[in-house]
């Protein structure tokens, strides 16, 4: 029988897991936590249900649809109400909404007049050439500084807690690099897709069918997002999943591999057809050892934002009123915190009748020391800043927690082009040899999912391909 060694037990590892266990390979999912998860990790805590990595998600492919789906109906998802539609953005002490229409656009005091009149003549401006172009550069090219400063840099706090200036488009926003190489235009590239998906309802419905299930629909789980990973968790035995893996190391053995680590004090090993790690960067020397010098130098070439995550809940909630999905703090406006997500205002029963869930962030490339404060610190820097926004002067918080990650969000800069072909280059030479996970593909939990879909199928397509090829030349001989 086919076997696969799986190296992580997160939302990569464990759906990786899943479609080539249903395509018929014995697999195994190594994870040095006591739990599977890995970064999504939810909490239940005095009426209150917060996370502690990833909030929501997006359903940005159908791949996520599918999964959901093949599930079935063990769990509820639970997509954000209209609150979540709506964006605050910090300028000159107040928050203003992001604008969701040309007229609204028009209005905001977030752009400046002279960058609303560029964005007129978007469409007739020559698409880029430089394929490392940063999102920074491409911004003021097509829209201008203060697009940049009011929309473009919260939006990249929100998602990567990075900076624009140093986040290469074609990785980190591909979506938007391919509007301008595809069609020259973001704003002509939105009309001509529009265009082309209402051709495609005609001519191919099941095509047409197939791409909406993209819904592009912000979503949870009903009680948390842990309940997707407990019903991935279920599909295996405890045989299959190994937690509290220590040690773990991998080594080619002639057309297979042999994977040493220690499992409650014993040192085992499994010899497989397939390995395929989704652990970060920083980890793969250790897993990987084989790997050549400057192979390893590259990957882990990778930085990650460090991030601080304060779940703030309330009892009863008397600060403004949350009908959106959150703020988001332009690093022009010098504040101490990166946003602030209304987690109660657009999911269910995440704080008590009456009250309110709030997730901080604060940290991110810019500002990764605050990450390293004491408690106290964090909290007496975060404090302040949600009386100042939220205006909530007199109230002590009935939930404080703060969760670190020191290795958060990947920063996909100029490094990443060397490092997305050195991995090419090492799963050529090591057929087999899978290097998945935030490394490269994304890193939303869509990106994770379509990239877990596409690993089991390209494995299973190249066994069967290598199975035939013995076949045939046994046949020969």
């Amino acid at each position: 029988m086919k076997k696969a060694v799986i190296i992580g037990a997160g939302i990569t590892g464990l759906t990786t897991a899943y479609y080539l266990k249903k395509a018929g390979w014995d697999v195994t999912i190594l994870e040095k936590q006591m739990r599977t998860g890995g970064a999504i990790h939810t909490h239940r805590e005095k009426g209150f249900v917060f996370e502690s990595g990833p909030n929501t998600g997006m359903i940005s492919n159908p791949e996520v649809t599918e999964l959901f789906e093949e599930l079935g109906e063990e769990f509820q998802v639970e997509p954000a109400n209209e609150a979540a539609k709506r964006r605050l953005i910090w300028k000159d002490g107040r928050w203003h909404q992001l604008p969701s229409s040309i007229r609204d656009g028009i209005k905001t005091p977030l752009f400046s007049w002279k960058d609303k009149f560029k964005l007129l003549t978007e469409p007739f401006r020559k698409r880029g050439k430089n394929p490392d172009e940063t999102l920074a550069q491409l911004v003021k090219r097509r829209m201008g500084q203060s697009f940049l400063d009011y929309a473009v840099d919260p939006f990249i706090l929100g998602i990567y807690a990075g900076d624009p200036s140093k986040l290469v488009t074609r990785y980190a926003l591909p979506k938007l690099y391919n509007l301008e190489q595809n069609y020259g235009s973001f704003i002509k590239g939105g009309v001509k897709k529009h265009a082309e998906l209402i051709k495609e309802k005609k001519h191919d419905p099941e095509l047409y069918n197939y791409h909406k299930k993209a819904s592009k629909k912000m979503f949870s789980m009903s009680g948390g997002l842990d309940i997707l990973i407990q019903s991935l968790t279920k599909r295996f035995s405890e045989d299959e999943i190994k937690l509290g893996c220590h040690d773990v190391s991998v080594c080619p053995a002639g057309k297979k591999y042999t994977t040493k680590f220690t499992h409650h004090g014993e040192s085992l090993l499994i010899e497989s057809d397939a390995v395929i790690t989704t652990t970060g960067a920083h980890d793969v020397p250790s897993v990987l050892p084989f790997l050549r010098e400057d192979e390893k130098q590259k990957i882990t070439r990778l930085e990650y934002a460090k991030v601080a995550q304060v779940a703030i809940g309330y009892n009863k909630w008397r600060g403004i009123p949350l009908k959106a999905f959150g703020g988001l703090v332009p690093y022009k406006e010098h504040r101490d915190i990166l946003g602030v997500l209304f987690l109660s205002a657009f999911l269910k029963n995440r704080a008590p009748k009456n009250g309110a869930l709030l997730s901080v962030f604060v940290g991110g490339v810019r500002n990764q020391d605050i990450v390293d404060l004491k408690d106290d610190e964090i909290i007496k820097l975060v404090m302040p800043e949600l009386e100042r926004m939220m205006m909530v002067t007199n109230d002590k918080p009935d939930l404080l927690r703060i969760f670190r990650h020191t290795h958060a969000i990947p920063q996909y800069d100029a490094s990443t082009g060397e490092r997305i072909q050195t991995v090419k280059e090492i799963e050529d030479h090591f057929p087999g040899l899978v290097l998945g996970g935030n490394l490269r593909d994304g890193i939303g939990m869509a990106d994770r999912i379509k990239q877990s879909v596409n690993i089991a199928r390209e494995l299973e397509e190249k066994f069967q391909k290598n199975l035939l090829r013995q076949k045939s030349e046994i046949q020969t001989d």
